[in-house]
This record gives C-alpha cells, sequence and structure tokens, in this order.
C-alpha cells in the first residue's frame, strides 16, 4: 500500500484538505480591515460540507487500496469536488465585494492535480495486473 505513488499522493491530498479545515481565509470588513474566516464558515454551511465529503472520500479511497478500480474513482470523484471547490472559491473572489483570502486558496487545485494523478496510478497498476494475468494464462494454456 505505501510503496504505491497513488497513496503518496492521496496523502498530500489528505494533508492539504486538513489544512484547508484548519486554515483562514481574510474578507474585508468593512472600513476598520480584514476579518479572518475559518473555511468551515465561508458561505454559510455549504462549504464546510463539501470540505466533510471531501475528507471522507480521500480517506476512503486511501482504505480501499486493495480494490483498484475503486480507488480510482473515488480519486476522480473527489479531484472534480476539489476542482469545484476552487471554482467556487474563485466565484466568491470575483463576484464579492472585497473579499481577500490567504494562500490556502490554491490548495483545491493543488489537491484536485495529486487526486487525478493517483487516480492515474491505480489506472496503470490496474493496467499492469491485467497485463500480468493475461501472460499467466497463456503459459497454462502452454503447458497443457
Amino acid at each position: 500500500m505505501w510503496q504505491r505513488i497513488q497513496t503518496l499522493y492521496l496523502l498530500i491530498s489528505a494533508a492539504l484538505v486538513a489544512a484547508l479545515c484548519f486554515g483562514t481565509a481574510y474578507k474585508a470588513a468593512g472600513p476598520d480591515g480584514m476579518q479572518a474566516v475559518s473555511y468551515w464558515q465561508l458561505q454559510k454551511p455549504y462549504f464546510g460540507i463539501l470540505l466533510g465529503i471531501l475528507a471522507f472520500l480521500i480517506v476512503l479511497a486511501l482504505a480501499v487500496y486493495k480494490g483498484r478500480i475503486l480507488q480510482m474513482r473515488l480519486a476522480v470523484l473527489s479531484g472534480i469536488i476539489a476542482l469545484g471547490m476552487q471554482i467556487w472559491l474563485a466565484w466568491m473572489y470575483f463576484t464579492f465585494e472585497g473579499p481577500v483570502f490567504s494562500w490556502t486558496v490554491v490548495f483545491p487545485l493543488v489537491i484536485s492535480i495529486c487526486n487525478f494523478l493517483a487516480a492515474r496510478g491505480c489506472f496503470q497498476d490496474q493496467l499492469m495486473v491485467e497485463s500480468a494475468y493475461r501472460v499467466r494464462e497463456r503459459r497454462k494454456r502452454n503447458k497443457k
């Protein structure tokens, strides 16, 4: 499990989701200055719910390392959710008057890239297992 590259990509994604859960965004608080807001509190509870779903999917993808196809599908789904979160953050940045975010705003983009790379690693592992299976089957037929 730990020697596979997709596990490392999923671990990086999980660490970035945890950092995003505990990170803060800054938004303008009138003429007084900036107000620190947790990512859980952005747009009421909806962003926090998406963060929870994303964390659950990544941990589940880490746990089902023996089912490569399921792991690949979970990685792609969590990558799509992370990309949607990045689009949502960009929309909030450009449409609202005066929100200023910290550098953690790019974490969903990095999470989605890591998840897509993990899905690619799962796919390559699956192709390798299928090709080895075909070689074994061919050897069995030739011995008979």
